[in-house]
């Protein structure tokens, strides 16, 4: 490891960019095996050292084992998708490949975890969140992203469960009605991480190249004289 806390080395900067590239949302392939307590706390203190706005840290982790209350969310889950399903009634087709995704593990993932936002913590002012409060739950999303980053450096998977009743979760978990729920997760070992993303193997989405989501000094260029360098490399990696 470097010693010199400003910089990485060449092999640090890979794992880097290793964990980035190569996370995904996990549903399936978890395997019957438990996350040891040891790497369990590593990734959770890696989650709570991510950035916060003001330092507010609003963030709190439900660690989940038991399988009847896997079961209750799993049930929130089951009516949420059918609620789902029924909004694609006008588009047969893609209703067709929407109820052949695989979108949890609840069950059959090590440990569930859910994520959530407490607004009063330290507050109620919270320096930086006067102007966009929106900025406290998108503090909790940087929490989750270092959960996600250092569990897959773990060789632990991640899937989050987004199809689920808020509402549920609160009376499942026990949850304050103002702390809100942002994210339900599930983690375990897995047989593969896939090469690209599920929603991209099959089809329901692309990813969109990165040179359609820049844009230079306002939204109205995107291509200026004085980026030509950064776009040009941009155009480069279009072309990978």
């Amino acid at each position: 490891m470097s010693t010199d806390l400003d910089s990485f080395t060449s092999t640090e900067k890979d794992g880097l960019y290793k964990a980035v590239f190569s996370r995904r949302d996990v549903r399936s392939h978890f395997i019957d095996k438990k996350i040891p307590d040891d790497v369990l706390v590593k990734i959770l203190n890696a989650a709570h050292h991510a950035p916060s706005v003001g330092y507010s840290q609003p963030w709190d982790f439900i660690i989940i084992k038991s399988k009847a209350t896997r079961l209750k969310v799993k049930n929130s889950f089951s009516v949420e998708r059918e609620k789902s399903i029924s909004l694609l009634d006008n588009d047969l087709d893609k209703q067709d490949k929407y109820i052949k995704l695989k979108l949890e593990g609840i069950l059959e993932s090590d440990i569930n975890i859910c994520v959530t936002y407490d607004p009063e913590r330290f507050g109620p002012f919270i320096l930086g969140r006067t102007s966009i409060p929106e900025t406290g739950e998108y503090s909790v999303c940087c929490a989750i992203q270092n959960l996600w980053l250092t569990a897959r450096a773990e060789g632990v998977g991640v899937g989050w469960v987004s199809i689920l009743s808020i509402d549920d979760l609160r009376k499942i978990l026990g949850i304050p009605n103002h702390v809100k729920p942002i994210a339900y997760l599930c983690l375990g070992y897995v047989n593969k991480f896939e090469d690209r993303p599920d929603l991209e193997r099959v089809g329901w989405l692309k990813r969109t190249i990165l040179s359609k989501v820049i844009h230079f000094e306002d939204w109205n260029n995107t291509e200026l004289s004085s980026w030509y360098n950064i776009n040009k490399m941009i155009q480069n990696l279009n072309d990978r």
